[in-house]
């Protein structure tokens, strides 16, 4: 039975998907993309009641990044297809047509990945969370992680909330004439949307929020 077959073209694709994604993990641009895609801490609440919660919290999103949950489920959903694929060639002497053997990969793949995902959450370094606000990072210290943040120019920056846990978030300075570099300490003073503004710390007598 040929990858590349007819039959077997959507789990192709998603194989061919998971290496891509794992490409970008590797080399760094993951944890950009999957910051880019994040919720809104104030509305993707844990403790949020409802079905978009529930339904949440049942596949098993929050629990690791949205780009390892992506990896897994398409790692899951070219297997589980193309174990489908096989067997039925197996019984029957062709296999299902390729909508329909997607639509019962999908099925066994989705719950699968819920279960996977909430013990390897538990092993992975937390760099996100949604468990505070993101107005509760406003007065918390950050460093500049990627890029040069100046005025409608943000800079990736690690900020930790009261927890001890990182968040990643895009800040500019306060000041339109200031500018923060790779590895620069910031005090984040306000924020907009999804949008934070910061001192450079090094440059003034602050003292952040314990």
């Amino acid at each position: 039975m040929s990858l590349l077959a007819d039959y077997n073209l959507p789990f192709a694709i998603a194989m061919g998907l998971m290496f891509l994604l794992v490409l970008l993990q590797v080399i760094g641009l993951g944890g950009d993309i999957d910051a880019d895609i994040d919720f809104d801490a104030d509305v993707a609440d844990p403790t949020a009641v409802g079905f978009g919660g529930a339904l949440t919290s049942l596949l098993g999103l929050g629990k690791v990044p949205l780009f390892v949950w992506l990896i897994v489920f398409l790692l899951l959903f070219s297997g589980v297809g193309l174990g489908i694929q096989a067997l039925a060639t197996d019984l029957t002497g062709s296999p299902l047509y390729p909508w329909l053997a997607a639509v019962f990969a999908a099925g066994g793949s989705i719950p699968a990945t819920a279960l996977l995902v909430r013990p390897l959450g538990r092993l992975m370094p937390q760099d996100e969370t949604t468990a505070v606000g993101l107005d509760a990072l406003v007065g918390r210290r950050g460093t500049v992680t990627t890029g040069r943040a100046a005025k409608d120019s943000p800079a990736r920056t690690r900020v930790y909330d009261h927890h001890g846990q990182a968040h990643h978030v895009m800040v500019e300075p306060h000041e339109d004439a200031s500018e923060m570099l790779e590895g620069d300490e910031v005090l984040l003073v306000r924020r907009e949307g999804q949008r934070f503004f910061g001192i450079p710390l090094a440059n003034r007598a602050l003292s952040p929020t314990e």
